[in-house]
């Protein structure tokens, strides 16, 4: 069997973010592609995270600036190392280049971080948002560690969009793949509950996430009360992985404003619900929510932002809006219009089925990993300004890794004497 090291930035807890989701999605299509995998991090593992062992997939805890993780390469000895966002490829992939030089090396952005950090500078201080990224010290790093690897998978075609043409990366080392459902996931949405045995409004989203912070915060000053004025029976459900003391003191009930923290299943509270109620102010990638509320019949109201990746000429499972007042009208509105909900929650699985359907994806994922093995040097050639940034940065971090392990290695020395 073909062997894949998977370097993850946290252990993958699909229940808590999409960001778990997508890993999983991807460390089943390599199953399926007959690798065998190991999933390393230096995470500490939560009581929340996804039991890979369950797929027969080894784990491992691996250390940070340690000639341990050498010796771990060696001995897996991977056809594919898979880097968990760019701050993972940044911290191990020169010690990949030294140890398996010949070893894939593919980037998952999840979302570019860059992107997502702009976006939040340029709406709280009204600056020009291709100069706040161009400006980036993230999206410098971003942008070389995508240079430093042979692929990176890219979750959007807007995020496509940007980097070939505001920062000139070449197409042959980015891949669009989006989410990957199965059959039974996109056809879920017909076992849903109808528009009479749902009620209420909710909103859902992991609070270590920034946005979805600020949109819940959002909500609570300036979206829900005008609703509830026209709605006074009708209440909005927060729920969310990892909500702290600030997430948890918004709570009102008088007002309507509840919020419940973990949902213990996604589907489950989704499917309770009338309406997604998301007025996301920034953000990148793809909206996992979005998705989830498709699947589960749930007709949404958002932004742009919240529809970006997902949406084509305005084409949505409810209202994407452009203003407060606009996402106030449409929520009050598609609350009790049953044969307009109906008529939107129809065009949810129409999309799911148009942008996310796995067999629409798969194959050509497949051609290109079969033709960056055969053509490995070819393609590395091609790519000078990715050869550049290698050297440099491996340069500069093995010195950097190599003081940093030394100092470990005093203060142990100092404690044990």
């Amino acid at each position: 069997m073909k062997n894949l090291l998977v370097i993850g930035y946290v252990w993958p807890e699909p229940t808590s973010s999409a960001a778990g989701s997508r890993m999983l999605q991807l460390l089943h299509f390599f199953l399926a592609e007959n690798y065998n995998i190991t999933f390393a991090t230096t995470a500490s593992q939560s009581q929340h995270a996804f039991d890979l062992k369950t797929l027969g997939i080894e784990t491992a805890k691996i250390e940070l600036n340690n000639t341990s993780f050498d010796d771990f390469l060696k001995k897996i000895q991977p056809e594919i190392v898979l880097f968990d966002r760019f701050m993972i490829e940044e911290q191990y992939g020169w010690r990949v280049d030294a140890i398996c030089p010949e070893a894939i090396k593919i980037l998952d952005t999840e979302d570019l971080h860059f992107l997502r950090n702009a976006r939040r500078k340029a709406l709280r201080t009204k600056t020009d948002l291709n100069k706040l990224m161009l400006n980036s010290d993230v999206a410098k790093r971003e942008i070389a560690s995508i240079y430093r690897c042979d692929l990176s998978l890219i979750i959007s075609k807007i995020e496509m969009d940007l980097l070939t043409s505001i920062f000139k990366i070449p197409a042959e080392v980015i891949e669009y793949l989006p989410y990957l459902l199965d059959t039974e996931e996109i056809e879920k949405v017909a076992h849903s509950p109808s528009f009479q045995e749902r009620q209420d409004f909710m909103f859902i989203g992991n609070f270590l996430h920034e946005p979805n912070w600020q949109t819940t915060l959002h909500l609570k000053q300036k979206i829900w009360p005008k609703i509830k004025q026209k709605l006074p029976e009708a209440k909005l459900h927060i729920y969310g992985a990892y909500a702290s003391d600030k997430v948890y003191q918004l709570q009102n009930k008088k007002e309507g404003f509840v919020v419940h923290g973990r949902a213990d299943t996604v589907d489950e509270v989704m499917q309770n619900h009338r309406i997604l109620l998301a007025p996301i102010q920034f953000g990148a990638g793809l909206k996992g929510k979005m998705v989830d509320a498709m699947q589960n019949g749930l007709v949404s109201v958002t932004t742009p932002i919240g529809a970006e990746g997902i949406s084509e000429n305005h084409r949505w499972n409810g209202f994407i809006c452009t203003s407060d007042d606009e996402i106030i009208d449409k929520a009050i509105q598609i609350y009790h219009d049953e044969e307009e909900w109906i008529s939107r929650q129809k065009l949810g699985k129409a999309i799911l089925k148009d942008k996310f359907s796995a067999l629409n994806f798969t194959a050509a994922f497949q051609e290109k990993l079969i033709a960056l093995k055969k053509n490995l040097t070819e393609h590395r050639s091609k790519n000078f300004i990715g050869t550049m940034l290698k050297f440099h940065n491996n340069r500069s971090t093995y010195f950097m890794s190599k003081f940093i392990e030394e100092k470990e290695k005093n203060k142990r020395n100092e404690y044990h004497t």
